[in-house]
């Protein structure tokens, strides 16, 4: 089991020209108003000090116990909110708002209900390249409903869909504007067991396929040992930090079967439960407390 340590190098202008994406001194602090006529000011931190580095094409999962800031993180390297303190660089160019250079797919679909599966995806790429020819729309809808399987569904509204297939629709759309890294809260997360596999195996074949960078969020550990490169472990919430980066050593193409059968299968599951029992278990303690 190999475990990645802090980056020696102090900003993210010294990044190695591997490095992708780029997190230094990231804290969040949310401000509340409290009191009968919110007169009163409350802090939460959220996030303290995350220094992280994510090359290209690597395939990134984010685990930690509930409320521990992951989905805060996500949407900080997103541009859906900004970091309180900290840099956070893309290509070593700061990211300060929401850009086609990352896709978002989230666990709740997030799809337009009214419009159907090719309009969902023909929407999104209207939106961020509004000169594009009928011709390669039409193009680029029909090479991503092949991509998830979903040729035959193109005229179906999301109420006619079932929870997998909406999934299937929502990353469609996120990887049709072709952005450099895919974000995922949680995809598969509202998904039955089954469901949920059968989507873990389209990912690992569509990242073989194309390669983009992929940070994910997850509680299952054995999707994140099955599908990603590196794992990053978080502490318990509030001022929540990277407690460790694990390196996941499986080759790829990916079996899941062969995966659970690689000499470091174990050690590395047995550090993921340890770790997430022990921060749980501190959840629970500081609440009784």
């Amino acid at each position: 089991m190999t475990v990645s340590t802090q980056p020696e190098y102090l900003t993210c202008l010294e990044a190695p020209e591997s490095v992708q994406l780029c997190l230094r001194g990231v804290s969040k602090v949310f401000s509340t108003k409290t009191g009968l006529f919110g007169t009163k000011k409350k802090t939460f931190v959220a996030l303290e000090n995350i220094n992280l580095d994510i090359e290209y094409n690597t395939f990134v999962s984010i685990i930690g116990p509930s409320g521990c800031g992951k989905s805060t993180l996500l949407s900080i390297i997103a541009g859906l909110t900004s970091a309180t303190t900290g840099s956070v660089m893309m290509n070593k160019e700061p990211i300060e708002g929401p850009g086609p250079d990352r896709g978002m797919v989230f666990q709740n679909y997030a799809l337009m209900p009214w419009m159907t599966v090719e309009q969902n995806i023909r929407f999104a790429l209207e939106t961020v390249y509004p000169k594009m020819s009928a011709t390669n729309l039409k193009r680029i809808v029909k090479e991503h409903l092949q991509l998830v399987s979903l040729e035959g569904a193109a005229k179906k509204h999301p109420h006619e869909l079932s929870g997998g297939m909406r999934q299937r629709v929502g990353i469609a759309r996120a990887l049709a504007i072709n952005p450099e890294i895919l974000l995922m809260d949680e995809p598969f997360g509202a998904l039955d067991a089954l469901t949920r596999g059968f989507l873990q195996e389209e990912i690992e074949r569509i990242w073989e396929e194309h390669r983009k960078t992929v940070i994910m969020i997850t509680h299952s550990i054995d999707e994140a040992l099955l599908l990603s490169d590196k794992i990053i472990m978080m502490t318990k919430g509030p001022a929540a930090e990277i407690a460790q980066v694990l390196d996941v050593p499986f080759p790829r193409p990916r079996n899941r079967f062969e995966v659970e059968d690689h000499p470091a299968y174990h050690d590395l599951k047995v550090a993921m439960e340890e770790h997430l029992y022990r921060e749980t278990r501190a959840v629970e303690e500081a609440r009784v407390a």
